[in-house]
């Protein structure tokens, strides 16, 4: 975990030259370095930049993947896939929690995809007036955390206030993601939060996303439909879902109210 951070921050570290050659606003890209959220249709940027990877599986990707620092592949490609086996064992757990087998939501999502977001916030000359990132729930399944120990900077809403969450050494956030509330008919819910700057210091993390395949149809389940109603969402699959979420802004809404049943 340690040398994550560490070499992240040398990337971050390299010549602006150097890290111009992964640029692009691209979403389709997938390797890419770019700033805010979505740069193409925001109206106002957030105060960001950050290394977009895929990491599953890691032999298709990891050639796109910076050569600089020289041990950046190394470090992340371990990274990745120990990340991997602790987001698997973390959907069997909430199956299991819902009353499901435990190889329940696996099974349902797919061939899960695996992302990564290096986030760099600088520091801000003007901390009250921009986030790092607004407000929002994420698209995909899990969100696994691993936070800066030198800068508190996530938020997260709970009973109507935003509360900070202060790094723990050696610990990661989890975050529920828009397609797990989905998949449970609600019982677990997606976590709305956000990222805050700092006006001397900067700041890395390093979030990791479990995502259901492009093909996966997100349906709950009938033993957690209660009543024989019918589920609060309708059937969709994920890169309908996906696109969906990407063609908006961050913070216009929670995209899965677009897909509930009327």
């Amino acid at each position: 975990m340690e040398k994550m951070l560490e070499v992240a921050n040398e990337f971050f570290g390299l010549p602006m030259e150097e890290k111009m050659k992964l640029y692009s606003n691209d979403p389709s890209k997938t390797t890419r370095l770019s700033t805010s959220s979505n740069i193409q249709k925001e109206k106002i940027h957030n105060w960001r930049d950050y290394l977009r990877l895929h990491c599953y599986p890691l032999d298709k990707y990891t050639k796109e993947w910076p050569i600089n620092p020289p041990s950046f592949k190394e470090i992340v490609s371990n990274y990745c896939s120990e990340i991997r086996q602790l987001g698997l064992r973390l959907q069997e757990a909430i199956s299991e929690s819902l009353g499901l087998d435990k190889d329940y939501i696996n099974k349902s999502l797919g061939e899960q995809g695996q992302h990564m977001a290096i986030n760099y916030y600088p520091p801000c000359p003007e901390p009250e007036l921009t986030y790092g990132l607004p407000a929002h729930t994420d698209p995909n399944t899990l969100t696994i955390l691993f936070q800066d120990m030198q800068v508190t900077g996530l938020q997260l809403l709970k009973d109507g206030k935003w509360l900070a969450v202060k790094p723990f050494p050696n610990a990661f956030v989890v975050n529920i993601g828009d397609q797990l509330q989905a998949l449970s008919n609600s019982k677990y819910k997606s976590t709305w939060h956000r990222a805050v700057v700092n006006a001397h210091k900067a700041r890395i993390s390093v979030a990791s996303f479990l995502c259901p395949s492009n093909a996966a149809l997100i349906k709950a389940p009938k033993e957690l439909i209660e009543d024989e109603s019918q589920p609060i969402y309708r059937d969709y699959t994920y890169a309908e879902y996906y696109n969906k979420f990407w063609s908006r802004n961050l913070d216009q809404g929670h995209c899965l109210e677009l897909f509930k049943n009327i």
